[in-house]
């Protein structure tokens, strides 16, 4: 990998090390070195302020003394073209035409791996998400999930981690003795094969009202559940069929979405594991008796009181996830197993991690919950109990059928247009969901969901296939000399091809994409490889703009090409971790 910071480290490592006292090593040097915001100030620079008390020297004065030294050792025709002090700065220029050409060569180098790395090669990561609850919809609330925890999992998987993907289904809990309830007073087979969500919505919508006035229904439905638990074989039946039916509806919307899954193990798959969990916290005298259910007293670190079982002694949430960690750690040794679940959310984490760690499980801290915000309508609070929401189907097929309509309108030569479509509506849908901040809460909109205008997927994707299309035109004699040029020994490509800005500034957002890869995942946020992605593109159609590249010198149209070629590849890999598609036409 072009490791530009590094080679600039160990420059100024150099004089540093000369200096009896000072004692910095490469490491403070990469952390300490700086991006200007003004490229007149270099491309990179060293703050000196640190040296001048173990120096005992001005900072002003040390940076201009190591500049000088620096200097006068480069290389000529290397990456640093000059070095030079500012104030009491060092400041690093690179060499346009080299850097380039080094930036195509890595990039041609990997192609569909760049960006990559084996940094967690033997180490398994456990990525929770989208986990919908059965027999409830599927609505836009749950592409947050859906769609971060997916990218995450590329993410890792790319940087060479052992990913499982787990879908921990709300398969279990009271509602589905509401839902039982129901069905069995007001519901019908007929209905429920013909639209398994929308039905038992509509179930479970009803009985909420009905249970208003006549409260009983409550009562009836935990009697209902406590039967389930037990396994009784009629309502055993009934929750497996619903269980069924509403897997057939999830799995439709990942398929559009490209989502996958190693484990659709959900609540209820950890039913019979939670006797052992009751037992152990009992043994290491956690548990409490609180109004006959058992609780966990987390006072002393400002939680409050965790419900472990209720008086009737049925389990909750909080019980089946430590069941489920312990579970996942026997089972699959994880280095981290990571939950995207909602911040609402954070405090039944924090609880249930710290009485893992209670327990002795050193591994707890490798649980991590990654939260963000809540989807709201443009008209109040998504509610299932009310029916108040929006099916994630309808947000995706209406994207679709949008982008069909503008395929027809521009008159976009494409194999298959319906697949095009695809790709270009649901990659609008999945890249605006993840451009933003996973933290922040966001009100749905059709209208901003749907528009394909600014710092969108499909400007992305359109600068994917602008490229394809530069390749297609230069004919692949010379897309397959580029390829050759550049990974061949002898990188060379041609003397001052390189020299603008803008082939400049596209080579440098290429160049700095591992990076931004690794701090994705450090952070645990796509938005990171999202508008990274949008740099590139708007880079790339900047260069394309203003310089000439199918020109009739063929050494420079070659040399060009290359650089069109990494771009390509930087966007393809950019969307792919982000799960968007890429369309050769647009």
């Amino acid at each position: 990998m072009l490791d530009i910071k590094t080679e600039i480290a160990k420059l100024i490592e150099g004089p540093i090390a000369a200096v009896d006292g000072v004692d910095v090593d490469e490491d403070a040097i990469l952390a300490a070195l700086e991006i200007p915001t003004d490229t007149a100030n270099g491309d990179y620079a060293f703050p000196c302020f640190r040296l001048a008390k173990g120096m005992r020297t001005a900072p002003q004065q040390i940076a201009e003394s190591f500049a000088g030294k620096i200097g006068s050792a480069l290389p000529v025709g290397g990456m640093i073209e000059r070095v030079q002090n500012a104030g009491a700065y060092i400041n690093f220029y690179l060499n346009k035409d080299v850097f380039c050409r080094a930036v195509v060569s890595d990039v041609l180098a990997k192609s569909e791996a760049y960006g990559s790395s084996t940094i967690g090669e033997g180490k398994t990561v456990l990525v929770e998400y989208s986990s919908p609850n059965i027999a409830k919809p599927f609505h836009i609330g749950h592409i947050r999930s859906t769609v971060i925890g997916g990218s995450l999992a590329n993410i890792m998987e790319f940087l060479g981690y052992r990913v499982k993907r787990l879908n921990h289904l709300g398969d279990y809990g009271t509602q589905f003795g509401k839902l039982i309830v129901a069905y069995r007073r007001f519901g019908s087979r007929e209905d429920v094969e013909a639209a398994p969500i929308e039905t038992l919505l509509k179930y479970y919508t009803e009985f909420h009202e009905k249970a208003k006035a006549d409260p009983s229904l409550d009562d009836e439905a935990r009697a209902a559940f406590a039967a389930l638990e037990r396994g009784d074989a009629e309502e055993l039946a009934l929750w497996e069929w619903f269980r069924e039916e509403s897997l057939k509806e999830f799995t439709d919307v990942y398929d559009m979405l490209g989502i996958r899954f190693d484990s659709y193990a959900g609540e209820s798959f950890y039913s019979d594991k939670m006797q052992r969990v009751l037992d152990e916290l009992d043994a290491k005298g956690l548990l409490l008796e609180s109004d006959g259910a058992q609780i966990v007293d987390m006072d002393e670190w400002e939680m409050g009181k965790a419900l472990i079982t209720k008086s009737d002694g049925s389990t909750l949430y909080i019980t089946r996830d430590i069941a489920a960690a312990i579970y996942r750690k026997e089972h699959y040794d994880f280095y981290k197993n990571i939950y995207v679940v909602a911040s609402q959310q954070d405090l039944h984490f924090r609880q249930w991690i710290k009485i893992v760690e209670l327990m002795g499980y050193s591994w707890a801290s490798d649980c991590i919950h990654v939260p963000f915000g809540l989807v709201h309508l443009e008209s109040g609070k998504m509610s299932t109990r009310e029916g108040n929401v929006v099916f994630l189907a309808d947000v995706l097929g209406e994207a679709v059928e949008k982008t069909e309509e503008i395929i027809r309108e521009k008159g976009v030569l494409t194999e298959d247009e319906r697949e095009t479509a695809e790709m270009i509506g649901i990659g609008a849908v999945i890249f605006q969901e993840l451009h933003n901040n996973r933290r922040k809460d966001y009100v749905f909109s059709w209208d901003k969901v749907l528009s394909f205008e600014g710092e969108t997927g499909p400007y992305v994707q359109y600068s994917y296939a602008r490229a394809s299309s530069i390749l297609s035109k230069a004919g692949e004699a010379d897309v397959c000399a580029a390829a050759e040029l550049y990974t061949s020994s002898n990188t060379g490509g041609g003397s001052g091809y390189f020299t603008g800005e803008n082939a400049f500034g596209l080579a440098k957002l290429i160049a700095g994409f591992p990076e931004t890869v690794a701090a994705a995942a450090e952070k645990f946020e796509p938005s990171i490889v999202t508008r990274h992605a949008v740099d590139i593109a708007q880079a790339f159609s900047a260069y394309y703009h203003d310089e000439q590249i199918l020109v009739d010198d063929r050494s420079e149209r070659i040399a060009k090409l290359g650089l069109v070629i990494s771009a390509r590849h930087a966007v393809k890999n950019a969307l792919t971790l982000l799960g968007v598609r890429t369309p050769e036409k647009m």
